[in-house]
């Protein structure tokens, strides 16, 4: 693992950078955490998606919150400070900061020896899937795959709704929601996969019989079989797209 830093137009954002055994030059990957930020079981997640054959860079998405504590996903949400302090930090990370974000960090992918390629992939969890998303269509030369799992926000009334950026993404799409979600339902899963379809988009968009926080391990939901599932399908995915 090398941990660095990358500039961004509002500071300098600390990222960590997994790769694979052996000499590389490997595609590139960017992993978008939940909304509980970068924290151990992300570094672990990482480290799993590098063993796959990528380079894959995992960065702090709330920078801009100089010194925050993390957060312990087992209390945060019953906790009334803690969470309303999360959503204050969710609050920072809007679709513009998102793209403005990525293209610095496949600017920095792009100048690393142990990259390959121009175009990349990206994945993300919760608050990251939907990152994955916009950075999709926000930032569409660049991405060449994009996978988000149990990503709420995909589809919504409002004018920068990542489901409307469709007609601009040219990566290929996974998405993969999560069962009683309200931030993701079959009937949003339903207007995705059409705007994609219409779009000309190659695409999945599927909810796993598991609950929302399925992939994480340091979430209470977090179920082995689903998480197994959502590998083979970012294998797949990035195979496709990036090789690998």
């Amino acid at each position: 693992m090398i941990t660095d830093t990358v500039a961004t137009p509002d500071g300098d954002c600390p990222v960590r950078l997994f790769t694979p055994e052996g000499s590389g030059p490997w595609p590139g990957v960017v992993m978008y955490p939940d909304a509980g930020g970068v924290r151990a079981t992300f570094d672990d997640m990482a480290a799993e998606l590098a063993g796959m054959g990528y380079a894959v860079l995992l960065p702090d998405v709330y920078y801009r919150n100089a010194g925050w504590a993390p957060f312990d996903m087992a209390t945060v949400f019953a906790d009334a400070g803690e969470r309303s302090r999360l959503f204050s930090m969710i609050g920072t990370v809007t679709p513009e900061r998102m793209a403005t974000d990525a293209q610095a960090f496949f600017d920095y992918l792009d100048a690393r020896p142990e990259v390959r390629g121009h175009r990349f992939g990206v994945c993300g969890y919760c608050m990251g899937g939907r990152t994955s998303l916009v950075v999709a269509g926000r930032v569409p030369d660049r991405v060449a795959a994009a996978a988000s799992f149990h990503g709420g926000g995909l589809v919504t009334d409002d004018a920068d709704s990542p489901h409307l950026l469709a007609d601009r993404m040219t990566g290929t799409v996974y998405v993969a929601g999560a069962e009683n979600d309200a931030g993701f339902t079959p009937e949003h899963a339903v207007t995705l996969d059409e705007a994609l379809s219409a779009a000309g988009v190659t695409h999945t968009v599927e909810i796993y019989p598991a609950a929302h926080g399925f992939a994480v391990p340091d979430n209470a939901p977090y179920d082995a079989d689903a998480a197994a599932r959502h590998w083979a399908a970012m294998r797949e995915v990035f195979g496709g797209a990036l090789g690998g």
